[in-house]
């Protein structure tokens, strides 16, 4: 009997150094409140890694629905806290938020009003984390919302296309968040689109997809783009970007894909987005209910190659304004899950490439 259990003893051992090993599992609390078309964005504060929820719209996707709530999750205490409201005397829909330092900045987007209308708005709201408080910026030279956004040197913010009421840009928005004022980047040569996704690393940006206008000049106003860009600035000028069209992206051409940058894996991931551009409903311009896509992939910066990272991903959404990459994997928060149900879920997607 004792020579079985000296036999056993250094399997169990082992049994137990492994298990002590394994990494806990990090699960983050659902949102305060159910809402999509949030803007979501990353910041360091005080050491730790907070993740941000700006504005969106609530469960009855209607016009006072809209909301002007912020959150902030500590990823160490895996808990949401309710913060300082964005100003305004309205919430806003498709905004768009970057972070500098320790501030979050975010910018634009819709106001909608009860008929189902609504108005694209210049503000730039400034968060001070540390003082849980707003400050106001210098306002957009052109209003946008739905556009894509990305840092460079931590200090310029640069807006690429976007919807400025009924017209769709092409160009690229530069704010100098030292010196709180606007640069202007030209323009991109791809299609003017809105709802496209994309995000910033060093000196590249990469953005894919939206929608833009129909063609056809008839019914749907709006269909998606097929289009995948890279851009490089100009080292000396950084008003300057360098475009290069890309091949196609892993799946179909989608809108309002969650996008955000990995530093360390040298990655821009995509998750979920919608085949069908819709409305803030979730019921597509061609009357058609919207659906998420289960497609998430990565842009390879190194590499400068696509890669699938899971084709079926679980519980996907759409409806998204940014996406935060953290060492346990792909943070998506809110947005809209199938039957274009709005939710408060905070889903944490492994980053790693799919192997086949």
């Amino acid at each position: 009997m004792k020579r079985i259990w000296v036999l056993l003893l250094p399997i169990l051992l082992g049994g137990l150094l492994i298990a002590g090993t394994t990494p806990e599992v990090v699960k983050f609390d659902s949102m305060p409140a159910q809402l999509t078309n949030n803007a979501v964005v990353e910041l360091k504060h005080h050491g730790s890694t907070h993740i941000f929820s700006f504005m969106g719209i609530g469960p009855k996707k209607t016009w006072d629905a809209v909301s002007n709530a912020a959150y902030s999750l500590d990823t160490d205490t895996e808990k949401w806290t309710v913060v300082h409201p964005v100003p305004g005397t309205a919430g806003r829909i498709a905004a768009v938020a970057a972070a500098v330092r320790d501030h979050a900045v975010l910018f634009g987007g819709y106001v909608l009003d009860a008929h189902g209308g609504g108005i694209t708005v210049p503000d730039v709201n400034v968060y001070d984390a540390g003082g849980d408080r707003w400050l106001r910026g210098a306002d957009i030279p052109r209003p946008v919302g739905d556009a894509a956004a990305g840092i460079y040197l931590n200090r310029y913010i640069y807006l690429i296309g976007g919807r400025s009421n009924s017209e769709l840009l092409n160009t690229v928005q530069i704010y100098d968040a030292e010196k709180n004022r606007w640069l202007q980047g030209g323009t991109f040569p791809g299609t003017p689109v809105f709802g496209h996704a994309g995000a910033m690393l060093d000196d590249t940006i990469v953005y894919v997809d939206g929608a833009a206008k129909n063609a056809a000049a008839e019914k749907p106003t709006f269909v998606s783009v097929n289009e995948c860009w890279i851009g490089k600035i100009d080292r000396k000028d950084l008003k300057v970007i360098h475009w290069s069209k890309l091949p196609n992206h892993p799946g179909t051409a989608r809108y309002r894909i969650a996008a955000g940058a990995s530093e360390k894996d040298q990655k821009i991931y995509f998750s979920g987005g919608s085949e069908n551009p819709y409305l803030f409903t979730g019921i597509g311009y061609d009357g058609n209910p919207a659906e998420p896509s289960a497609m998430t992939f990565a842009f390879n910066v190194k590499t400068n190659k696509w890669e699938t990272v899971n084709g079926n991903t679980p519980n996907p959404s759409m409806d998204h304004h940014g996406l935060v990459v953290i060492p346990e994997g792909l943070v998506v928060a809110g947005g809209m899950e199938k039957g274009q149900q709005v939710s408060a879920r905070v889903s944490i997607l492994p980053r790693t490439e799919r192997t086949k």
